[in-house]
């Protein structure tokens, strides 16, 4: 199962959260389906417009699972806001559940305001 994970600010547009879906799907190998988003609890209002126009579940991920996973990117201003080096490369690995693994390192949108990661698993 692969599944779609979110960081973003609290003021990325669904444009924006768009913008870095479509970033992430560029870089995934052909014929690959996307089976859910995944975010933290305090921004899956902003993701839920996404997974409903693709009728997809949505993942909620809290902070203590997201400081759990370990993520090829350490960016110092995730580490200081979430406790990890990668929001969505986190929210990503974490709802991939058991073996997940990246496919795809976090991509940016156009106005850099959201991140998409993308990791494959056995289940969300």
């Amino acid at each position: 199962m692969i599944v779609a994970g979110f960081g973003c600010r609290a003021a990325a547009t669904p444009a924006a959260l768009q913008g870095a879906l479509q970033a992430a799907c560029a870089r995934l190998p052909g014929g690959a389906r996307l089976a859910a988003l995944a975010a933290p609890t305090d921004r899956l209002a902003q993701l839920a417009p996404l997974a409903a126009a693709l009728q997809i579940p949505l993942v909620a991920v809290d902070r203590d699972a997201l400081r759990r996973q370990q993520t090829p990117t350490r960016s110092p201003r995730c580490l200081a806001a979430r406790g990890c080096g990668s929001v969505a490369e986190a929210a990503a690995l974490y709802a991939a559940g058991k073996g997940a693994r990246l496919l795809v390192l976090r991509q940016f949108s156009p106005d850099r305001t959201a991140t998409c990661a993308m990791a494959i698993g056995e289940c969300a």
